[in-house]
């Protein structure tokens, strides 16, 4: 039998591989069908004949988890911020690769791939099963469809879930909700000189941007809450006044209550902007949720667990900081959940995005003693 150094010191090149061969498929939130096929391909080549791809476009790889209702789930998004559909450039370079996606969660995706790999080689089957997931739609608008939709399909067999996403200096334990609307405002409009001094589109959403940063944050325990106007556009031409605009806009925050609170402020700005010509629509597009109460208690012995293994194995110190992940739905569920990274990286989310190359074999470590201890429990 081999240790888990020694797997990887055989397994590293086929590691570098995958990592590769999945950066070299593009995958869209909503557009992941063809890294799914190549995962599924990948763990039934593993000996997982049971792998399936659900209707949300999971990959979802039982291991002995008939009868059980003690569960551990392991997640790796499969998409990517990026909406490029045609394969984006890879680059090794000075002990860095670079790619769009390269770590965010392609890199730890890979990683979970080559952990399945290792539970079939040495023949493991955790006793109260293990559900590993390669998950759709975790970015952006995606609005975390895949987690959704795989643990309604599990409810009340999952015990604890533990989501490979981000740097190995960061642990994310507290989930951030978020609400985000799409906001159209319309208007008469006309030209600029001849119909000059009516309603500009742009101008009225304008007024309500500035009145949505005028907000005042809730002030309720600890917690923060944020917002942000991220896209607008409107308008026909430089020499009309615009008779439409549309932006898109959220606000996001680690406590149930403070959601309410900016929900109620958000869209009493956008009802009472409503004039005799002017009209605003609105419409919430995505919403993800904060942790139910209590959730946090029941998953406090996830923190040292975690904490110890990955000073363990790579010897550092890891920060906390709250995120919005995969994590959020268990966590909304009751079900104890932790985010941990699995690389060494920068630029997530831009195109410059790189990880150190060395730091994959370590990610790998670091996901199967840290699993390995949560199987146990």
């Amino acid at each position: 039998m081999f240790t888990v150094k020694e797997f990887i010191e055989n397994n590293k090149e086929l590691l570098y591989d995958i990592h590769k061969a999945l950066c070299l498929i593009p995958s869209p939130s909503t557009m992941e069908d063809a890294r799914a096929v190549y995962c599924e391909e990948l763990l039934k080549g593993f000996g997982y004949e049971e792998t399936y791809i659900d209707s949300a476009k999971n990959v979802i790889c039982p291991i002995n988890c008939e009868g059980s209702n003690e569960i551990t789930v392991v997640v790796a998004h499969t998409d990517t911020v990026f909406p490029d559909t045609e394969p984006m450039p890879f680059v090794e370079k000075d002990g860095k690769i670079f790619c769009p996606g390269v770590g965010d969660d392609t890199a730890s995706l890979a990683i979970m791939l080559m952990v399945a790999k290792y539970f079939a080689e040495t023949g493991y089957k955790p006793p109260k099963g293990l559900l590993l997931v390669c998950n759709s739609c975790e970015e952006g608008l995606g609005n975390l469809k895949g987690t959704r939709t795989f643990m309604e399909e599990y409810k009340g067999r999952v015990k604890q879930f533990l989501s490979l996403d981000s740097d190995i200096k960061f642990i994310s334990a507290v989930c951030v909700g978020s609400h985000r609307y799409k906001v159209k405002v319309s208007t008469t409009g006309g030209h600029s000189w001849q119909a000059f001094g009516n309603k500009n589109a742009i101008a009225m959403a304008s007024e309500i941007i500035g009145k949505i940063y005028s907000i005042e944050l809730p002030k309720i325990g600890n917690y923060k809450t944020s917002y942000n106007v991220g896209i607008i556009s409107g308008g026909t031409s430089i020499n009309t006044i615009a008779q439409s605009a549309e932006f898109l806009c959220e606000y996001r925050s680690e406590s149930i209550e403070c959601l309410e609170y900016m929900k109620k402020g958000f869209e009493d700005i956008f009802n009472n902007a409503n004039e005799d010509d002017v009209k605003v629509d609105y419409e919430l597009i995505a919403e993800r949720p904060c942790g139910t109460n209590g959730v946090y208690e029941k998953g406090e012995y996830l923190i040292p667990l975690c904490t110890q293994t990955i000073k363990k194995v790579a010897g550092v110190e890891v920060g906390f900081r709250s995120a919005s992940t995969d994590c959020n739905i268990p966590l909304s569920m009751g079900v104890p959940a932790i985010c941990i990274g699995v690389y060494y990286g920068g630029g997530a989310h831009t195109r410059e995005e790189y990880v150190i190359k060395d730091s994959l074999p370590l990610g790998f470590e670091i996901a199967v003693e840290t699993l390995g201890k949560m199987l146990e429990l």
